[in-house]
Order: C-alpha cells, then sequence, then structure tokens
C-alpha cells in the first residue's frame, strides 16, 4: 500500500469516481427496489436492503465487517440490522466517519407518482424512486468513496469507517441509538464524523447544530351520533380543529429568531390525521392528530409543554371532550459542533476543492442522528449537494450529486487536518 497525496492523486481519483456512474445507478436500482420501510410504516425492516448492501462490502475485499442487531419483533427477522464497515489506514487512532441511514418513508399517494416508486427511472440525468436521494444517494456515494481507496490501492492517513443504520426515520431506537448502546468504543472525540442527511443544492452549507424535537399524538374522546342530531354526540372533528388554530399561537409565544438556523424560527406544524368515522352522516367520537414542533435551543422544552397543556385543557373544557396527550418523540438540541472544528474545516475544503464553493456554517430544523453523536461528546459535521425532494413523490437523485458527494467524501478520506 502506497500514501497518497493532494493535488494531482486526487485528480485521477476523482477521474475514476466519474467511471463509477453506471454501476452506482444499478446500486441505486438494487436498493431501491427493496424497500426499507420500518414496522411503524407498514414495512418488515431493512433486512433485504442490508444483505444486499453486506454483499457490496464483501466483495470489495479488504474491510472489517460488523453487524450490530438490534431486536425487534415486529419484524419477520426478529431484529433490525446495523452495518460497520472499516479500512484500517495508517494511524488508527482516530477514524473518519462518513453515516448514513437505509430505512426510507412510505410512498404514499400512489397516484402521485409518475411510475412505480420501489422501481428505479431516469430521466434527463435524474434517477426517481423512493430513498434515492433520502438517505441512498449519499450511501452509494460513501461505498465508491471507499471502493475507489481499494481499487487503487491508496492507503489513508486514518482509518475510515462507514455507517449503514437502521431506524432513522422512526426516532433511531433501534439504529444509531441501539449502536451506540452496545459499542459504545466505536465512537471517539477524536473521530471525523459526516453525517450527509441534510444538504441543499448549491452544496454551500454545513450543518453544525438542530433544534429540539417534540412529535405529539393528540387522542380526543367525544361522542360519536347521528349527524341530524349533532346534541346527541360530542363532535371531536370540532374540537380538533379548534385545536389545531389555538395551537398556531405557539409561534408568536416563542417567536425568537437565530440567524444560525434555517428556518430561523421555531416551528409547530401539524401533520398526521388518523381516519375517524367511515361515512359522512356520522358525527366523529374520537379524533386522533399529530404535531412536529422544532424549537430552538434557546427556548426549554419543559416551557412550550406547559403552553401545549394549557391549550388542551382549555378546549377540553370548551368542547365537552377529554384529550391525552402523548409524546412520540423528545429529543432536546445537542451541543453544537464548534464552526471551527477541525471536521467542519475538513468538510469545507472538501466542498470548496469539489464544488468551488465556500459552504457556510448552518444550523437546521431537520434532525439527524449528527445529534445522537454530538449528545456523545463528538463533533459531526452533516451536508451533501440535493433538490431536497426527500418524502416527496417523485423523489429524485441528480447523478451528478451523487459523483460529486463521492468525490466530497473520497477528499475527506485523504486529508489529514490534525484535531
Amino acid at each position: 500500500m502506497r500514501k497518497m497525496g493532494m493535488g494531482t492523486d486526487f485528480d485521477r481519483v476523482r477521474k475514476r469516481i466519474e467511471g463509477y456512474r453506471d454501476e452506482m445507478v444499478v446500486l441505486q436500482a438494487d436498493l431501491t427496489a427493496l424497500p426499507a420501510l420500518g414496522p411503524e410504516n407498514g414495512g418488515e425492516g431493512e433486512q433485504e436492503k442490508a444483505a444486499r448492501l453486506q454483499r457490496f462490502l464483501e466483495e470489495m475485499g479488504g474491510l472489517e465487517i460488523e453487524e450490530i442487531r438490534a431486536p425487534d419483533s415486529r419484524v419477520p427477522s426478529g431484529s433490525r440490522p446495523n452495518l460497520i464497515a472499516r479500512k484500517r489506514g495508517k494511524d488508527s487512532r482516530s477514524t473518519t466517519w462518513v453515516l448514513t441511514h437505509m430505512d426510507v418513508v412510505p410512498a404514499g399517494e400512489r397516484s402521485l407518482w409518475i411510475k412505480d416508486p420501489f422501481r428505479l427511472w431516469i430521466e434527463d440525468g435524474k434517477i426517481f424512486g423512493r430513498g434515492v436521494e433520502d438517505n441512498q444517494q449519499s450511501m452509494v456515494a460513501s461505498l465508491f468513496a471507499l471502493k475507489v481507496l481499494q481499487e487503487e490501492g491508496i492507503e489513508a492517513p486514518r482509518d475510515i469507517a462507514l455507517a449503514l443504520v437502521a431506524d432513522e426515520e422512526t426516532g433511531s431506537r433501534l439504529g444509531l441509538q441501539h449502536v451506540l448502546e452496545k459499542r459504545r468504543d466505536l465512537f471517539h472525540p477524536s473521530d471525523f464524523i459526516l453525517v450527509p442527511d441534510f444538504g441543499d443544492p448549491e452544496a454551500s452549507q454545513i450543518e453544525i447544530a438542530e433544534k429540539s424535537i417534540l412529535w405529539l399524538r393528540f387522542q380526543i374522546q367525544g361522542k360519536q351520533c347521528h349527524a341530524s342530531r349533532p346534541k346527541d354526540g360530542i363532535n371531536t372533528l370540532r374540537a380538533a380543529s379548534y385545536l389545531v388554530v389555538r395551537l398556531d399561537s405557539l409561534a408568536g409565544q416563542f417567536s425568537a429568531a437565530d440567524p444560525l438556523f434555517d428556518p430561523s424560527t421555531s416551528t409547530f406544524e401539524p401533520t398526521k390525521k388518523k381516519a375517524n368515522v367511515p361515512n359522512v352522516n356520522t358525527i366523529p367520537g374520537e379524533d386522533i392528530l399529530y404535531m412536529d414542533c422544532r424549537i430552538l435551543p434557546q427556548y426549554r422544552m419543559e416551557e412550550v409543554e406547559e403552553k401545549i397543556e394549557a391549550t388542551v385543557r382549555e378546549i377540553e373544557g370548551e368542547f365537552g371532550v377529554s384529550i391525552q396527550i402523548g409524546r412520540v418523540l423528545r429529543d432536546r438540541a445537542a451541543p453544537p459542533t464548534p464552526a471551527e472544528a477541525p471536521v467542519v474545516r475538513m468538510a469545507g475544503e472538501a466542498m470548496r476543492e469539489v464544488y468551488q464553493k465556500e459552504a457556510r456554517i448552518v444550523g437546521i430544523g431537520g434532525g439527524t442522528v449528527a445529534a445522537f453523536l454530538r449528545r456523545a461528546g463528538c463533533h459531526v459535521a452533516a451536508f451533501s449537494r440535493i433538490d431536497r425532494t426527500a418524502h416527496q413523490p417523485n423523489e429524485y437523485c441528480k447523478i451528478e450529486n451523487m459523483i460529486g458527494d463521492c468525490q466530497v467524501f473520497a477528499h475527506c478520506f485523504l486529508q489529514s487536518p490534525e484535531r
């Protein structure tokens, strides 16, 4: 094995990555055809997708591969897979990591898709299908960034490791959280950790901070009756509608802005609603709805919860319903990665080289697995070049973005920044 410098040597690596274009699309197609949906979303987990990825890693050769399983009786395999692949470098005292997730969200309303969401198709330099951007673009890019080092016989300055985790879309309890519980020794404060689950179309941002996340479930109980005799019942849909409107006041009560974040304010959005009655002429006696809150770190989550609780009790009194509040997810904002941290400088240098962009430092409202690592004392940089089509119908990934991010990862793997 030989050491590799930057400059003309990186140009050669960059050119070789261009030659991976067709192979990357094939792997994307294979992964898209294996819907890695969690049981909460009606799926059977990530096992088939993990098996395809493990086969790819084994065929690459020369890697240390570990599978960390999280027990889950809801899926046929009985567990959720988390894969770790490591290539030893010159110095094993620190590691450059790329963390991506295998699971995807449901396709949603099929009539909104041009074609089958789980059969990849290509148009105008874009590949379409559920999961191709979130998070397969970065996953495939990281795999081929590792592959180019293997095929060129390059010894990196430090170890390189990929983590392909489960359960990210539904809270990561069986994904990175489980990995950290079972193998906390894998990650060290001296590591350089990249989480490419955030980005923008210009590759001009590096995320170092996230908001607190609060997902709430409201179960509203009333009394079902015939719609022609409303006084015989208690209409939960009316109460739910008023509740949603009243909770809009949270934006005014927690109105501070922080320019680091995009959006700069806290957000409070009603989202999912479960079906109530199947026919038009029945007043519902139960409604269930959900809310997604993204709260600036300067606010205490308890303060937000107290305001929501007070609003709920007002609605109960006015409409004669009872409302149970359930916490689906409650993640307090993790300590931010310092803007001057070596991993941030490393990511910025790679993006400057590949995309000719001077990336600015930002915070986000979206949650990534970076938060768990930051709480564990590690510095993390999150970035990628994406058009932000995640969770949308006709989700797509530009092939050029996948190639570019692969080159960015390869550049990071070859850097030798000091901690």
